[in-house]
């Protein structure tokens, strides 16, 4: 078996908890129309927009691949409806951009990812849009890839073997870590790359993973991770 020479990550769960920052972010939007395009606000409820924003993804492959695509198409929807000016779509967005980016890290990811980057080269992997350098962990990660801006998400094999191919390690010399046993753990394997599930008992309920995928280990935290690295040198 290779020498494990990097370390993939996936991130919304894996590094933060994500359903708080989406449910704050949603709230702020809706308060912002509510100041400024009070119409539209009467017209639509976060509740309302995620429901299109589902059916969106459902018929639109595009929108599988870009989140921030997919929700700026339903607000232009709501704005065009409402005869408001579509310039301030991307004003709300700003709004939702911001404070989608304003994580509670997981207490550990911080120092663990200093740590493990002298022993590694780290890349994050997402199907999401979060923003690095405005969080401000991308000074950590010697590659970012993320499924919008790439053409392909997880669990395709494509996106992991771009991460692999940006740090020049070949997939069997790389762990990739997510949350998510279908995405996360089953696409890296199949990618020739091995797999840690991200169980982390912040989140719960903790659930069990789907008959007939076994990840290589299975870690509660970023610190058990490296635990489990160290065993493998």
């Amino acid at each position: 078996m290779s020498v494990i020479k990097a370390v993939l990550f996936d991130l919304d769960d894996t590094l933060w908890p994500i359903v708080p920052v989406i449910k704050r972010a949603e709230n702020l939007l809706f308060e912002w129309l509510q100041a400024n395009v009070p119409t539209v606000a009467a017209r639509v409820s976060i509740d309302g927009m995620r429901a299109r924003r589902q059916m969106l993804m459902e018929t639109d492959p595009v929108y599988q691949l870009d989140l921030r695509a997919l929700r700026h198409a339903v607000l232009k929807e709501a704005f065009m409806e409402a005869g408001e000016e579509l310039s301030l779509v991307d004003e709300a967005m700003h709004v939702f951009s911001r404070a989608r980016n304003e994580v509670p890290l997981f207490p550990e990811v911080e120092p663990t990812l200093r740590g493990l980057r002298e022993r590694y080269a780290l890349a994050s992997v997402s199907n999401g849009v979060s923003d690095l350098k405005a969080i401000g962990i991308a000074h950590l990660f010697d590659a970012t890839i993320a499924a919008h801006s790439f053409g392909l998400a997880k669990p395709d094999a494509a996106i992991f073997h771009a991460a692999c191919e940006a740090l020049n390690v070949a997939p069997g010399e790389a762990v990739y870590v997510g949350d998510d046993p279908r995405l996360d753990v089953d696409g890296a394997q199949k990618a020739g790359l091995r797999a840690v599930w991200m169980n982390r008992k912040e989140l719960q309920p903790l659930r069990p993973l789907p008959q007939g995928i076994t990840p290589d280990a299975e870690c509660s935290n970023l610190v058990e991770l490296d635990h489990w690295l160290q065993q493998l040198r």
